[in-house]
């Protein structure tokens, strides 16, 4: 495939440009993706709907329109949109501190919320604002994915043993509250959500081909329905309006948007960023089509839209169903049309059998898929190699749990700014040395074999040059010239690492200049790029240090320095 020739059309509405070549035995393949996905999927979606404080059956909504929206313009072929776990916990925390939840008042402000996510998405995909996403850091998603998961398993505490807790974004308060319940015990549904889990894990044992949820589902429901269970104080889902509900716009006018806004941008980010990643590991795995960033914000955000107006919740892209799909070899998106389509026929034929649905058996559901989402293998790998990681990872991940969902995700993005300023603020300036019988020039610090130059020293910047790394680059020249102990005649400076200077450095740089030059010391330049050079030629650089003093490379630069000398060369093999 010439990714270059495609059209306006292919590029915007992605389906256009594999559709066209699609085959029976990609059919085959993505229809039993579809359905796979399809049945894990239902239960999935209910579970998480209550996790969001929506009756189960918005799940179900969800999972619907979303995904025919994105497999029109989704650019990922094997990614499993729909209602997610962190995604649902974050609605219920944002919006449930406005509204009671599963009241026609906190619906009503889910689905604007959903609609308000999908514009901002679409609007960063039309502006091309993908690269946003890259200021939060794998060890932040990391440390508040895990935490998420603890939020999440004790958010179902109430269910799974039938007591009315309450609802809170401290993890603290909830297990002092349900500590202080525990004589209340509701046993029988406790009973029925503990073998919920543990049917559940037992068939994931025996046979991980197996729909071990819906299984555990259909079963429950027929426990409920033959035995007469919800009789005996077993909460369940209850009676669900029949078939598809009538569209609608979600009514904005009303939405306290200051209040939500941080829900809003937290939803925006952190499922596209969700949905990104798996994209992106996706196509390492299926190397054959290229997912673009930009046109996935843009696909997450429309379903999200033109979802809010089918009852949809926001959706993102899911770990388990993404795997299943691709573990299912799904071909396209055609696998999600599927999925959406036995969704569709439950909503419009099986909505009857969910009343007899406990509550107790969605939280087995949930606090079953709880455990992957701590990410104890990224700690161990931080710990390992990047402790100062380890670090941010483990402060969002208390943050997160200590004052909330939002609150915590937050903190990690601040210090990932923080981070990212602090980098580049301080970037990588050594001093070089020649390696021995080589032409090659290499930091001292590492390889102090390097032969050096009597009076010149050769220092590398591995940065772009702006305001706020300027006044180090001084410093650390001014440290690099002391710690060589040389009386200078030159200082070459390695500018291969520098791609841009703004006009804050090219002052600064035009100053260094001068001071060498006042110190009867050289300022050479090499390997400096096409544009840099640009810039140093209109902002007078150049002339200040020489044209001459620009060499392509430091042998070069070396070279031109010893022919100038009467003496055969100044590689003198001292050792730094």
């Amino acid at each position: 495939m010439k990714y270059s020739n495609k059209s306006l059309l292919d590029r915007y509405i992605p389906i256009t440009d594999w559709l066209r070549d699609y085959q029976l035995s990609d059919f085959k393949k993505d229809l039993r993706a579809g359905l796979t996905v399809g049945i894990l999927l239902i239960p999935q979606s209910m579970a998480y709907a209550m996790l969001a404080g929506l009756p189960p059956v918005y799940g179900l909504y969800a999972s619907i329109v979303p995904l025919l929206i994105y497999a029109i313009f989704g650019t990922s072929r094997q990614l499993g949109v729909g209602p997610v776990a962190i995604v649902s916990i974050l609605v219920a925390t944002g919006v449930g501190s406005i509204a009671e939840t599963g009241s026609t008042r906190y619906i009503q402000l889910v689905l604007a919320l959903t609609l308000l996510v999908g514009i901002t998405q679409f609007l960063m995909g039309v502006f091309r604002l993908g690269f946003l996403m890259n200021f939060i850091s794998k060890p932040v998603l990391s440390g508040f994915t895990s935490a998420a998961a603890f939020i999440i398993g004790f958010s179902q505490a109430g269910n799974l043993f039938g007591l009315d807790l309450v609802r809170s974004k401290y993890v603290i308060n909830v297990i002092a509250d349900l500590t202080s319940h525990l004589s209340y015990i509701h046993w029988p549904t406790f009973m029925m959500g503990a073998s919920a889990i543990a049917f559940i894990l037992l068939l994931k044992i025996w046979n991980t081909s197996l729909p071990a949820q819906l299984i555990t589902v259909i079963v429950s429901i027929f426990l409920v329905w033959a035995f007469q269970l919800d009789q005996m104080g077993i909460n369940t889902v209850g009676s669900v309006e029949e078939g598809y509900p009538v569209p609608v716009l979600p009514n904005i006018s009303e939405f306290p948007f200051w209040k939500l806004l941080p829900t809003v941008l937290a939803i925006a980010f952190l499922s596209y960023t969700q949905s990104i990643a798996l994209a992106k590991a996706m196509v390492r795995r299926n190397p054959d089509y290229k997912v673009d960033s930009n046109q996935e914000l843009f696909s997450i955000g429309l379903s999200n839209m033109i979802g809010s107006v089918f009852h949809a919740f926001p959706v993102a892209g899911s770990f388990s169903r993404t795997a299943v799909n691709n573990q299912n070899k799904a071909q396209t998106s055609i696998s999600l049309l599927i999925s959406a389509t036995l969704v569709l026929l439950t909503v419009v034929f099986l909505t009857p059998l969910i009343y007899y649905l406990p509550q107790t058996v969605l939280a087995a559901i949930i606090i079953t898929a709880v455990p992957s989402l701590v990410e104890v293998g990224e700690a161990q790998f931080l710990w390992r190699v990047r402790k100062r990681e380890f670090a941010l990872m483990m402060v969002t991940f208390f943050a997160t749990l200590a004052l909330g969902i939002l609150e915590g995700i937050g903190i990690g993005v601040l210090i990932s700014l923080g981070i990212v300023i602090h980098r580049s603020s301080y970037p990588n300036i050594v001093m070089l040395g020649r390696l021995p019988d080589t032409d090659h020039y290499r930091d001292l610090e590492r390889h102090p074999e390097g032969l050096t130059q009597t009076h010149t020293i050769i220092v590398r910047i591995d940065a772009s040059l702006y305001f706020a790394n300027i006044p180090y680059m001084k410093e650390k020249l001014e440290e690099l010239e002391i710690e060589s102990g040389k009386n200078l005649d030159q200082v070459i400076i390695d500018a291969i690492g520098i791609n841009k200077v703004d006009s804050s450095a090219l002052h600064a740089l035009k100053e260094l200049a001068d001071e060498y030059k006042n110190r009867d010391i050289d300022v050479i330049f090499t390997g400096v790029k096409g544009p840099v050079r640009d810039l140093f030629k209109k902002s007078g650089l150049e002339n200040i240090i020489g044209p001459e003093q620009f060499y392509l490379n430091i042998n070069r630069a070396v070279e031109s320095l010893e022919n100038e000398k009467e003496e055969p060369s100044h590689l003198m093999g001292e050792q730094e």
